[in-house]
């Protein structure tokens, strides 16, 4: 009996060792991150190819056989991309700040894979197969992915060189994208993009600094919030719609830590649930991108709101990372006027001023 018990006992503690050496193989893994540049360029851990599919449909985007992407076109003349952020929240309206520059262009909002009216291709995962789910995740919707469909844009558009603007977390997209392909880009206009080019630091991270601009009676709630965002052991087990209404609840605080009406987040398209996700796994938990966007060589224009103080982190690494960029901080003429992460709607006569004298060279 006692060897018996012996043999359980050791059976037991060996699977006890195997379940601990595959969760931190798996916590491992979620550190590492799953997008290595350049690999977008050589065609690498793609769901499907570069070259886009016939394009049929004239109001979508085929980008691969199953996966469309809606967009809206304001004004005429060469094609700009502007490249939403989030990640995977678009805009519910052209911007103000390029109205004035519709005669001379004509803007493409597009939603990406996974985000507002374009196609979401995962619902949720029916494997527990921790390692093959994020390669899946990765391949549909991950920062790689998102970076060839600008690709497959550019492409369907027929153009040989993209204007690229990217906002935000669209920034850092763009960033990579004219990276990769810095020969398919003309100009690239940064607009307070993320602070992802270095390892994060406790004076950069978005979510502490949001924390201590809400009420201390709310600071418990958005606790509790961030730490279910951040539970990524057991985000398998979650649907896209529960994911949506987890970054739904987020975008809240961090839109009220900025200074802006936590509402507006309602007022934009659904967000993304998987694809919101599933650039975090993308990018790991120490992404450190400064000799990637080194590679850069369009002229680079970063704009940034004099009043936004809670992502100047970000834009000033880009400034320092991205050769030759041109670093502009816009106030609005009225004193008065707030000047934040969104400043193409809060000052967008400076905006458009400045936008204009970029393309045109002046």
């Amino acid at each position: 009996m006692k060897k018996v018990l012996k043999f359980v006992l050791i059976g037991i503690g060996g699977l006890v060792v195997v379940i601990a050496i595959a969760a931190v193989y798996m916590f491992w893994q979620m550190g590492q991150p799953l997008y290595k540049f350049g690999s977008v360029r050589t065609s690498e851990n793609l769901r499907g190819p570069l070259e886009p599919p016939e394009q049929t449909d004239p109001s979508v985007w085929l980008v691969e056989s199953d996966i469309s992407l809606h967009f809206d076109v304001s004004g005429e003349g060469r094609p700009v991309v502007i490249v939403h952020g989030g990640p995977g929240v678009p805009y519910p309206n052209a911007w103000k700040g390029l109205k004035s520059l519709e005669a001379q262009y004509a803007f493409y909002y597009y939603h990406q894979r996974g985000a507002g009216s374009s196609t979401r291709p995962i619902d949720r995962f029916e494997s527990k197969n921790y390692p093959k789910n994020m390669t899946q995740l990765e391949q549909t919707l991950g920062i790689g992915a998102q970076i060839a469909d600008i690709e497959r844009i550019r492409r369907i558009l027929k153009e040989e060189k993209l204007l690229l603007i990217g906002h935000s977390f669209g920034g850092f997209i763009a960033a990579l994208y004219a990276a990769e392909f810095p020969e398919q880009v003309e100009k690239l206009i940064l607009v307070a993009p993320a602070g992802m080019l270095t390892p994060p630091r406790k004076e950069n991270n978005i979510f502490d600094a949001v924390r201590t601009r809400i009420p201390v009676q709310e600071q418990p709630k958005y606790d509790s919030l961030v730490k279910e965002y951040f539970n990524f052991g057991d985000i398998f087990s979650k649907s896209d719609s529960d994911l949506v209404d987890l970054h739904t609840q987020i975008g809240h605080y961090l839109l009220k830590g900025m200074g802006y009406d936590a509402s507006l987040m309602d007022a934009s398209p659904t967000p993304g649930g998987w694809s919101s996700f599933a650039v975090y796994f993308s990018i790991g938990k120490s992404p450190d991108f400064r000799d990637a966007v080194a590679n850069i060589t369009a002229p680079t224009l970063i704009l940034h709101g004099d009043d936004d103080d809670i992502s100047l982190n970000g834009s000033q690494q880009y400034e320092e990372f991205v050769p030759d960029a041109k670093f502009i901080s816009i106030s609005c003429s009225d004193a008065t006027t707030f000047s934040g992460h969104f400043i193409f709607h809060d000052c967008p006569d400076q905006f458009a001023a400045a936008v204009r004298k970029f393309l045109a060279d002046e």
